[in-house]
């Protein structure tokens, strides 16, 4: 028997006392209380930014001393010198006092002029045909425009139109056509010598039956007389991006350029899951919408009725902000997730498996309509929670990893505590060395190679768990019939459980798992061989909630490992996914599940 066992500590000390999990939690940079606050009126939504060439954040928002939809709701526009960290006071591009402005989206073009596009309740309707009841009045009339030509300071006195063409989806809809009802969420992007963005039609009244549309600016990038600019609505024809199997709900369109002539759109449903399109030809036409996926013929995403968001940055790399479970409400936008998405030779983009990106410890808080911010090689998200808009800088190693996840195949060294190898056929007691499970560092992980002769329920792997529930434990396990692994974590008086998502284990396979316990986030997350846990077919979700309240999770320091264990890791922090993915390529190569 062959029996290797290393204990590391790359971080410096070890905490002989419990760590105080809530100061943790308030400094993590994760959590979006730490963000830069974007100022507004009361409500605040899609924060978006242009940065100048001479650096100035121009910021639009859509915002209102009530609350999301009510009378006053304007679009305005604020700057920051200082990357976020202060801001001017808000410039109003309409006014509170007229008709309802909303979901200001901006275009920086190459001179230097700003323009930013937004619906308008030109024609002031606030009551449905036939009724005097009055109703929300943001998602229809016109899509205006103003601009700027001074870093947002003022804004053009006179107020533009883009022509939307009538569509049939547009006859549909409690106004036959005679006022569009719709809304956009796409920041325009430039491609070629054109600047396109996204937005929803809606056949029904509120917010049913939608339909995405592209607007193709094709010289507002060098024409300077708002009045000669050219507008076309794509694709041609009298139908939008839609399949009518994706149900009613198909919303928040939003794009990014590919090369050549293609474009990829992007848009949330309320099937748990959301949708792309892909056009070859600058949005002519476009393929028949399908469930997003992480590449083509692999596994689909799972988001709720949620913004999906898709950026690409200056280098022509990809980021997908999502929430990586399958949902079907409003609910659920906290955490929000990325993907990194990198354009292969068979024209779509291939996404890496997530990392959780921004967290309130408050489950109920609810972060969308997000943007990307890339300045001097830096990155931020913006994000609202319809009361609060902030920005929150990106550590630029994360996104590394995100991008070269296909190619990752190193073993973190990074707190970890113990490595133990072992090709025997008896149980054997490693000491687990101090600072395992005391949370001074926001977390711990556990990662085992295994092969189990047999994958049947209540068979502990690994253990350190005491007598009074201290400690934290792996065992086989079942859920809906079919065989799991599951932690168990115990503070004395409180628990947590939670398993693999079902199917992934199997008995006379050899098995990585990586269990990664972030008490920061409070959030317990699994990577299977590679792949972060989703639910399956079987849960919304693959990863669960820590309890807020739990403390260190310290136990014996004498372990219990059984013999189908072939390899322990055990990490005083919580591993990214790309580094637990990191592990396992490292000793099997890079094949994807």
């Amino acid at each position: 028997m062959r029996v290797l066992w290393i204990t590391l500590f790359t971080i410096s000390g070890w905490m002989a006392c419990a760590a105080d999990i809530s100061a943790v939690r308030a400094a993590d940079p994760r959590n979006i209380v730490n963000g830069l606050r974007i100022p507004s009126e009361n409500y605040a939504d899609q924060p978006y930014v242009v940065v100048t060439s001479n650096g100035a954040w121009v910021c639009t928002l859509t915002t209102g001393k009530g609350l999301e939809g009510q009378q006053g709701q304007h679009v305005v526009a604020t700057v920051s010198r200082d990357q976020g960290k202060s801001w001017s006071e808000l410039v109003a591009i309409e006014p509170d006092s007229g008709p309802e402005a909303s979901w200001a989206t901006p275009l920086l073009t190459p001179y230097g002029r700003i323009y930013v596009f937004y619906v308008y309740n030109g024609d002031n309707i606030v009551t449905l045909p036939g009724s005097d009841r009055r109703v929300r009045s943001d998602t229809h009339g016109w899509y205006a425009f103003r601009y700027s030509d001074d870093e947002g300071a003022t804004w053009s006195a006179q107020r533009f139109r883009i022509p939307i063409r009538v569509t049939e989806i547009d006859k549909g809809n409690p106004w036959r056509g005679e006022v569009c009802h719709f809304w956009g969420i796409d920041k325009p992007e430039i491609k070629g010598d054109k600047a396109y963005f996204a937005f929803t039609k809606l056949g029904k009244f509120f917010m049913r039956d939608g339909e995405g549309w592209v607007v193709e600016a094709s010289n507002i990038l060098t024409e300077r007389d708002p009045d000669k600019l050219e507008f076309r609505l794509l694709p041609e024809g009298d139908k939008g991006i839609r399949n009518p199997a994706l149900g009613s709900v198909q919303e928040e369109h939003n794009l990014v350029p590919l090369t050549g002539n293609d474009l990829l759109c992007v848009f949330r449903t309320a099937n748990g899951v959301p949708a792309q399109s892909y056009s070859r030809d600058n949005g002519l036409t476009w393929s028949l919408p399908e469930s997003m996926t992480f590449a083509p013929g692999k596994r689909t995403f799972k988001t709720p009725r949620a913004c999906p968001k898709v950026f690409v940055t200056s280098e022509g790399k990809y980021l997908f902000w999502y929430h990586h479970h399958g949902g079907k409400s409003w609910a659920g936008r906290n955490p929000a997730f990325l993907s990194g998405g990198v354009l292969n030779a068979d024209g779509f983009i291939h996404w890496s498996e997530p990392e959780l990106v921004l967290f309130d410890p408050n489950a109920a808080i609810r972060m969308s309509y997000p943007d990307l911010i890339e300045h001097e090689g830096h990155f931020w998200l913006t994000e609202a929670q319809k009361t609060v808009a902030r920005a929150h800088p990106l550590d630029r190693a994360m996104l590394d990893g995100l991008w070269n996840q296909a190619e990752v195949k190193e073993v973190c060294t990074n707190g970890m505590l113990l490595e133990k190898k072992d090709d025997g056929d008896a149980a054997s007691r490693p000491t687990v060395p101090r600072g395992f499970g005391d949370l001074a560092y926001g977390g711990l992980t556990v990662e085992l190679w295994l092969n189990l002769t047999d994958a049947g329920s209540g068979q502990t792997l690994f253990s350190t768990m005491t007598e009074d529930g201290c400690g934290v434990r792996v065992a086989t396990s079942e859920l809906g019939g079919r065989p799991t692994l599951a932690i168990e974590l115990g503070d004395g008086s409180r628990t947590a459980l939670w398993h693999t998502d079902p199917g992934v284990i199997e008995a006379g396979k050899r098995h990585h798992v990586v269990f990664v316990c972030d008490f920061s986030a409070a959030v317990i997350a699994v990577i299977a061989d590679g792949v972060f846990c989703d639910g399956g077919t079987v849960r919304p979700y693959g990863w669960g909630r820590l309890p807020l309240e739990m403390g260190d999770v310290t136990g014996a320091f004498q372990a219990f490992l059984a013999p189908s264990v072939q390899g322990l890791r055990l990490y005083n922090r919580a591993l990214r996914t790309t580094e637990a993915i990191g592990n396992y390529r490292a000793e099997v190569g890079s094949n994807r599940r």
